[in-house]
């Protein structure tokens, strides 16, 4: 058994309400390395022939919940949940910082595979000795801090009473679901803690759709080993070296980037993107440390890069509202792209957000697409049932209530950017074009707070559009091989990527290698291990449906509006180039050997080890 994994993985399936170990051969796990690599294959190898036809909302899909090797060993441990994306139908790998994962890990799991639908709300307890799947009822509709409350008290206290020698026991590791996912809104985020999230791929409504409410987990064995411990010893602590040199990042966490990407780059997310540059200090860093933090160091298990604070409302009518800083994600999709630019207001619906169980990003997208909407009088107030104007939080706060709860035309934004368009056009009677031109979707997935007409973020031309993950702003695809030992690397690692930027490449591989044993390096991950994974997520993605199906090299492409100019800033009249665009996808197509459309070709395939999808690839180049 190669080091870092725990070795077995806990199956739960909810329709028979039966729960089993199940274990992968070394083969596969060498392959797919974990998270989000691993996620792929179980996904193809389960549901991959009849791929076509699985609801990404029925009970054949599968809700997967992995760790990876360097989990909890390499600084930043962090969960990684996926299964078929009822956003783009083909799959994502979603990541949050949670100690679920490594309580999962000392349990004795690498992960949880859910099948089947519960046919009332049910949670699935890990523990040891083994999981359990137990009854949800009284836990369905609680937001989530209410969640969060009840379940550490309920697991805690049967935790106390089975094993009473054992003293006082700490709360659990868990994730859950918020209203927004039990009522399926499509891009509605698994939640962690209070306010982590795995946001992209909408699989806070699959949790929902399995009446699934949470997965809880507390072990107490230990971290699996690696296969080299002394030498793991020696590069973790040059890793954290590295990682505690970061003074700024450990300082200001994300959030500063609130005015540095608006007024710096003129790339972040203002009014659903019709404009990227402001000048409009409410926002950043020093406006929320000085009034509104009450904690500065808030970290997960094992990470010395500390990015997260603690903000907290302490009067007037939002009292007690807490979450992160917000990090810059939620600061912008919160903020900014709302036109709101006053601190309070943003922390309020950041919470809001957090407690309802809204992905930050993708929900807050579709929220900032409606009323550009309204805007433009295709939306109106008889439509909406009172004013959704710009820089109005409590029009904002309502109706964010109103898409979690599929209430009026929150129904029909609950189903996310790229659908809702599509619905709102036959209401309207219009041409889908229409309505499409003002989302900013790739693949159906909502896209992160930055912009690429600036050229002057990290963001760059075919980052959103290349990505298998669609709009993910942390799976960013550049000119050569970048995603390859990056995001694909982290995600199934599966660690942080903030504790991974600022550390030598050739340290952390060497890492990999000392924890796992296995003969790896980064010129083997770009070559071999990092194309597969995104091979197999492509297949996956080509083979789309049941209700959307994305047209090879058609729907590989930006948002309409990232092509329109800059309306303002020092980067006024600068766009992403099409031209640009076009040429450089096909370079990225022959580089990964896929042919001139984005469809994998079969020798490609073939060295790949994933000889069983060119059936269906070969389908595609008919």
């Amino acid at each position: 058994m190669p080091g870092g994994y725990a070795s077995k993985f806990l199956e739960a399936d909810l329709t028979r309400r039966k729960i089993k170990d199940t274990r992968l051969n070394d083969a596969t796990l060498e392959m797919f390395f974990g998270g989000r690599g691993l996620a792929a294959k179980i996904l193809w190898d389960r549901l991959g022939k009849r791929w076509k036809n699985i609801d990404p909302l029925g009970p054949e899909n599968l809700l997967i919940a992995l760790t990876g090797p360097m989990t909890g060993i390499y600084p930043g441990g962090r969960i990684c949940v996926s299964g078929k994306s009822p956003m783009s139908n083909g799959t994502v790998g979603s990541t949050a910082s949670t100690e679920f994962a490594h309580e999962l890990k000392c349990a004795g799991y690498d992960g949880v595979i859910v099948t089947g639908k519960a046919d009332e709300p049910v949670y699935i307890k890990v523990a040891d000795d083994g999981g359990e799947i137990k009854p949800a009822k009284h836990l369905w509709g609680m937001n989530g801090e209410e969640t969060l409350i009840a379940i550490n008290k309920e697991v805690g206290a049967d935790f106390a009473k089975r094993k009473p020698n054992v003293g006082l026991w700490r709360e659990p590791g868990s994730i859950y679901i918020g209203p927004a996912g039990e009522n399926l809104v499509r891009n509605a985020a698994v939640m962690s803690k209070l306010c982590h999230a795995c946001g992209y791929g909408g699989y806070g409504s699959v949790m929902g759709s399995k009446n699934l409410k949470a997965i809880v987990a507390k072990g107490r064995g230990r971290m699996p080993a690696p296969d080299s411990p002394e030498t793991a010893k020696i590069i973790w602590k040059k890793t954290h070296e590295h990682l505690i040199a970061r003074t700024q990042f450990r300082r200001w966490g994300t959030g500063y980037g609130g005015y540095g990407f608006g007024n710096g780059t003129s790339s972040e997310p203002i009014r659903n993107w019709q404009e990227e540059w402001h000048d409009e200090k409410g926002v950043g860093g020093p406006m929320f440390e000085t009034r509104f933090w009450v904690k500065k160091k808030w970290t997960d298990f094992n990470c010395t890069t500390n990015c997260m604070k603690v903000s907290c409302i302490k009067s007037g009518p939002w009292k007690g509202d807490i979450t992160d800083m917000p990090d810059y994600e939620l600061e912008s999709h919160c903020g900014t792209n709302f036109g709101i630019f006053n601190a309070e207001e943003i922390i309020h619906l950041s919470t809001l957000c957090d407690l309802l169980g809204h992905s930050g990003i993708n929900g807050m997208s579709a929220i900032s697409y409606a009323a550009e909407l309204y805007q433009r009088g295709i939306l109106t107030e008889e439509d909406i049932g009172f004013k959704l104007e710009w820089g109005d939080v409590n029009a904002f706060d309502r109706f964010m209530r109103m898409v979690a709860n599929r209430e009026g035309i929150g129904d029909v934004i609950a189903e996310g950017t790229y659908r809702a368009a599509l619905k709102i056009a036959e209401m309207k009677r219009m041409k889908p074009e229409e309505l499409l031109k003002y989302a900013v979707v790739v693949k159906g997935i909502e896209v992160g707070a930055h912009g690429t007409r600036s050229d002057a973020d990290f963001a760059h031309d075919i980052g959103y559009a290349a990505s298998v993950q669609g709009g993910d702003h942390s799976s960013l695809v550049s000119d050569g091989y970048t995603d390859m030992s990056g995001s694909i690397f982290a995600d199934s690692g599966v660690f942080c990527s903030f504790a991974y930027n600022g550390v030598p490449q050739e340290l952390v591989f060497d890492f990999a290698k000392a924890i796992t044993g296995y003969h790896i390096n980064i010129e083997s991950w770009r070559r071999v291990t990092g194309p597969r994974i995104i091979t197999l997520q492509k297949v996956l993605l080509l083979l789309g449906g049941p209700d959307a199906t994305w047209e090879p090299l058609r729907d590989d492409d930006n948002p309409p509006r990232f092509y329109e100019p800059l309306p303002s800033g020092p980067f006024k009249g600068r766009t992403t180039d099409k031209a640009v665009v076009d040429k450089k996808m096909q370079v990225y197509f022959e580089t990964l050997g896929w042919d001139e459309r984005g469809i994998p070709e079969k020798e490609t395939l073939r060295r790949l080890g994933l000889d069983e999808c060119e059936p269906a690839m070969q389908k595609l180049r008919l």
